[in-house]
């Protein structure tokens, strides 16, 4: 069977080769774009991001692309985002000038609430909970991946934490929802624990099911 093949959002937010090389490592075929069409007709789809939350949704707005990628949501296909990809799909942002997100979850993105140096970077150890047993299959727990963040997710629905993490109080690392993952930290900077991660999404976009 061929491998699947999964559209990396291109809206220049940075690290686009790091998560499509880590991709093409885990099993998939990787086109990144910034075309809507071709990623209407794509099997997977990765958002990830680094930087700011409005200029992040802007570029979404802007394109076109985050149109699609509600589609493409809506429409069933797997969809993973990274970092900002992940705070992309919340409803708003603290950050900056107000600026509406994709809205898929409920709640918003606030700055880390920690007596710890912010932006939050090095290797953290993630908890895994119930709603990601997926995304975790194989992967130890706790597991220890790489972050690059000053703001985290505030879900209104915790039924859809994945995994959470300590940095001076608990920060959202992960959520899980249906065919939608998204994680704080940064599978691509994370070694062999963030490739099994990755190889997951793969499995999943295959059509395949992954163990607990």
């Amino acid at each position: 069977m061929p491998a699947p093949e999964i559209a990396v959002v291109d809206c220049d937010m940075g690290n686009l080769a790091s998560v499509a090389k880590a991709l093409e490592r885990s099993g998939a075929r990787v086109r990144v774009t910034r075309d809507a069409a071709a990623l209407r007709s794509a099997a997977g789809v990765v958002l990830p991001g680094v930087g700011a939350f409005q200029h992040g949704a802007t570029r979404l707005a802007e394109s076109g692309l985050g149109e699609a990628v509600l589609a493409q949501i809506a429409a069933g296909v797997p969809f993973l985002g990274v970092c900002l990809g992940m705070q992309l799909l919340f409803e708003g942002s603290s950050e900056g000038d107000p600026q509406a997100g994709l809205g898929v979850f409920a709640g918003t993105v606030e700055r880390l609430e920690t007596s710890l140096k912010v932006p939050h970077i090095g290797w953290n150890e993630v908890r895994w909970l119930p709603a990601g047993k997926a995304m975790a299959a194989e992967l130890p727990q706790p597991a220890s991946l790489y972050f690059v963040h000053s703001y985290a997710a505030r879900p209104a629905d915790r039924s859809i934490v994945a995994a959470v993490a300590d940095y001076g109080g608990e920060v959202v690392a992960a959520v899980a929802r249906d065919n939608v993952w998204a994680v704080q930290f940064h599978p691509e900077k994370s070694s062999a624990v963030g490739l099994r991660l990755l190889a997951n999404f793969v499995r999943s976009v295959g059509g395949e099911t992954t163990g607990a």
